[in-house]
This record gives C-alpha cells, sequence and structure tokens, in this order.
C-alpha cells in the first residue's frame, strides 16, 4: 500500500444540525477522510469537490521532519503518562496547525481503529515515517516499551537535527563569503572595468600586461556572459540529472565532500555521531546489532561511509568483532574504534556509542563555533586579492601616466 501524500483542496457543502445550508474548505489525503470529519460535526454533506491546492498553502501545510520529531516527542509524553496510543493520535491531530500532519495522523488513527499495528499505519501513512522509524516502533509493539522506545527515537532525531543545522551553519557561512566575492568581481569586471577602458584608450600608450588582461576579461564576460550563464545551467542541470541517477558519481562526490578542508572534517564528525546515535538506539531498543548496522549505514547520509558500513556489516556477520570490521574499512578514526572495542568487550556498547555520539556532537558544535574564526583570514586574503587586484590593474596606468608626466 502505498503513502497517500498528496495533499488536496476539498470545497464541500451540506446542512448542519440546524437545516442550514453551510460550506468551507478542507485540506486532506482523501474524500472520505473529510466526509468523516463533517459526520463527525454532525453536517450533512451534499457535495464535495476535490482541488488541488496552491504551492502556497502546499508548502504552509506539508510535514516535514521536523514535524515528526515533535510528534514523536509529544506521542512519547503521552505513552509515558498512560494517554493510549488511538487517544494520543486524537489529541496531537486535533491540535496540529498542519494540515497535512492532520490528514496523516487521522489516517493512522483510523488503522489502528481497525485493528492494524501502528508500525504499519504509519508506514503507510507517509514516506516521512521511514523504515528506521517504523522498525523501532514495531520493536516497542512487540516487547511492550512503546513509550520508551518513542522516547528514544525523539531524542535521537533531536540530536540529529541539531547536528545537521550546526553543518549547515558551518558552511552557510563560506558559501555566502564565496558567493559574495564572485558577485563582487563580476560588477567590477562588466560595470567598473569598462568606464576605466574607455579612459585609457584616450591615452594612446601602451597599457601594462595586467591590466591589459583584466579588460580582456571585462569585454569577454560583457560579450559571451549570457552564453557562459545558460552553459553554467546546463551544466547544473546535467550534473544534478547525473547525481541522481549514477550510483558511482554520488559515490565519488561524497567521498569529495570528506575531504574538503575544515568542511570535511566537520561532515566525517557529523557522520559518524548520526552513525553511532542510530546504532545506539536500535541496539539498546533490542534490535540485533547486524540489523541495526544496517539501518545505521542507511541514515548516514554519505554513500561512502554507507559502503564502508556494509563492508563492516559483511564482515561481522561472518564473525568478527564490529571494532575490526570498522577498522578494515580504513575510513573511521580510531578514537571511535577504541571506544566501540571498549564497549564490546565491556558489555556496554549502547552505552559507549552515546557517548561515542555526544564526544563527535560535542567537537562539531566547538568545530562550528570558531569556524568565522578560523576562515576569517583566509577570507581577508581571498576577498583582499580578488577586489584589490582589479584595482591595481586599473591603477597601474595611471601611476605610470604620472611618472611620465613628472
Amino acid at each position: 500500500m502505498k503513502p497517500a501524500n498528496k495533499l488536496r483542496y476539498y470545497h464541500w457543502r451540506g446542512v448542519n444540525q440546524a437545516g442550514r445550508k453551510v460550506s468551507g474548505v478542507i485540506i486532506g489525503f482523501q474524500e472520505q477522510e473529510i466526509r468523516s470529519k463533517l459526520t463527525e460535526q454532525r453536517i450533512q454533506v451534499k457535495k464535495i469537490k476535490r482541488r488541488k491546492p496552491s504551492t502556497l498553502s502546499k508548502l504552509r501545510n506539508q510535514m516535514t521532519s521536523k514535524d515528526v520529531t515533535d510528534t514523536t516527542r509529544q506521542l512519547a509524553t503521552m505513552i509515558e503518562s498512560g494517554v493510549p496510543v488511538v487517544q494520543s493520535l486524537k489529541l496531537i491531530s486535533q491540535s496540529h496547525h498542519k494540515s497535512e500532519v492532520r490528514a496523516a495522523l487521522s489516517q493512522v488513527t483510523t488503522q489502528v481503529e481497525a485493528g492494524s499495528s501502528l508500525s504499519k499505519a504509519l508506514k503507510t501513512s507517509s514516506p516521512l515515517f521511514d523504515t528506521f522509524f517504523c522498525d523501532l516502533v514495531e520493536t516497542g509493539e512487540q516487547t511492550g516499551h512503546l513509550g520508551e522506545v518513542f522516547s528514544r527515537v525523539a531524542t535521537y532525531r533531536e540530536k540529529n537535527e541539531t547536528t545537521r543545522k550546526k553543518v549547515i551553519k558551518a558552511m552557510i557561512y563560506p558559501a555566502m563569503v564565496t558567493f559574495t566575492a564572485i558577485l563582487v568581481t563580476i560588477m567590477m569586471l562588466v560595470f567598473v572595468i569598462p568606464q576605466f577602458a574607455s579612459i585609457f584608450s584616450s591615452f594612446g600608450a601602451e597599457l601594462p600586461w595586467f591590466t591589459r588582461q583584466v579588460i580582456k576579461a571585462s569585454d569577454f564576460l560583457i560579450n559571451y556572459g549570457g552564453y557562459l550563464a545558460i552553459a553554467m545551467t546546463v551544466f547544473l542541470l546535467l550534473y544534478r540529472y547525473s547525481y541522481k541517477k549514477f550510483y558511482r558519481l554520488r559515490l565519488s562526490v561524497n567521498r569529495f565532500t570528506l575531504k574538503l578542508p575544515l568542511i570535511g572534517n566537520v561532515l566525517l564528525k557529523a557522520t559518524i555521531a548520526r552513525f553511532a546515535r542510530t546504532l545506539a538506539t536500535t541496539f539498546s531498543a533490542g534490535i540485533p546489532l547486524l540489523t541495526g548496522l544496517q539501518s545505521a549505514g542507511r541514515t548516514t547520509g554519505n554513500l561512502h561511509i554507507q559502503q564502508a558500513i556494509n563492508e563492516a556489516y559483511t564482515s561481522t556477520a561472518a564473525g568478527m568483532p564490529l571494532y575490526l570490521s570498522l577498522r578494515q574499512c580504513n575510513v573511521f578514526p580510531e578514537l571511535m574504534l577504541q571506544m566501540t572495542m571498549i564497549g564490546e568487550e565491556s558489555g556496554a556498547l549502547d552505552d559507549m556509542l552515546n557517548k561515542m555520539a555526544l564526544l563527535y556532537e560535542d567537537d562539531v558544535d566547538n568545530t562550528v563555533d570558531n569556524l568565522g574564526k578560523i576562515l576569517e583570514p583566509l577570507i581577508i586574503i581571498i576577498l583582499g586579492g580578488l577586489i584589490g587586484g582589479l584595482l591595481i590593474a586599473m591603477y597601474m596606468p595611471i601611476f605610470t601616466l604620472m611618472s611620465v608626466m613628472g
């Protein structure tokens, strides 16, 4: 059964309990769901017409990963407080401000009331309830510790989202500076340099080599800038298509990102923290280590690391200790391997993995917080070199002319 994940407007007309004609609009997935809601309000439906929502409305009501995390935390709190699962789902559904979340949880509630398991109902309601999430919920149902499992999943997701935001923050700063440098350079080449070039042409003297190269670059950008922009757009579209279609390209790109100066180290540590957190969550929930390794590999978000974990899975399945299997991959740092070995030998692998995740998350936090200070001198050099170089190229002929006149 495929997830019913297409959000639609339903324009309805009917008669209320007092006999008055009423109408309105409800956003949801299925017409049956809308009819059930109106019946609960004791409205006799006369007509329902389905329409697609506008892009703005769809974005405003779209369920996100953060919504899943918040819902998971609410479910954990309610179930651990003794509130039944169905009632918890109804309460969260009725109080949520997003239509897609309300529709998805209503669908889950209906399926659970019809006798379906909660894990199966979640799996068929939205793709955001992924295999890892549903497997943990299924384990919680089987062991009778559903509230505890929801709490672990919520903590896991909250930690992952915090780390993801830190990594994005780390990448925004250099990306914005690079974009600004390129934009300023293009504006100078297109608008400023031509003004100087027209002045220099009236001198009738030979310009310095550096100035001539800058003017040539300016002329090229003015004459062929449009073609260059089209070529870059086509290249980006082809790259995006190839990245989605070809596994080896994705693998190469993911491997390359881990080797980037400064940023690559942050990405590697964030990926290791996510892997350790996932494996600890699955292991402590009662899921076998090998199954947990597969789940942890899928949630890393980096194909190079995922491939290494798959190799470790094969070696571990053959009877090799986990830390030795990971060591053979030549990807993971020595500290992680040592902590994994201690966890295996002491019988407290989940505790050690959680400590490892915290350690690397703190390391990512510290690196990101200090990234501005680390990159600031480099950024000043790059910006100074670009802008200063253009200015020097333009003023060199003026200095030469003044020396000749002197």
